[in-house]
């Protein structure tokens, strides 16, 4: 799953390690966050939402489709 964890984090000036803390994870997990190789539970796709202001959809881009909805007709 894409996302923009880095970028976010970035524009905070925060560590990886600083992000790690308010998230009580490891620098690891968040280096792996934002590598993309470990997509996050459901409560901490919530708690990464809640520190950086931002609903799941702006933080969170599913790569591929082929579970999307359809749209409404």
């Amino acid at each position: 799953m894409k996302n923009r964890i880095r970028q976010l984090r970035t524009d905070r000036g925060w560590t990886q390690a600083a992000l790690a803390d308010l998230l009580d994870v490891s620098r690891q997990t968040v280096n792996a966050l934002e590598t993309g190789r470990y997509d996050p539970s459901l409560p901490l796709a919530f708690r990464l939402a809640r520190i950086f202001g931002r609903p799941l959809e702006a933080i969170f881009d599913p790569e591929d489709d082929q579970h999307a909805v359809p749209p409404a007709r």
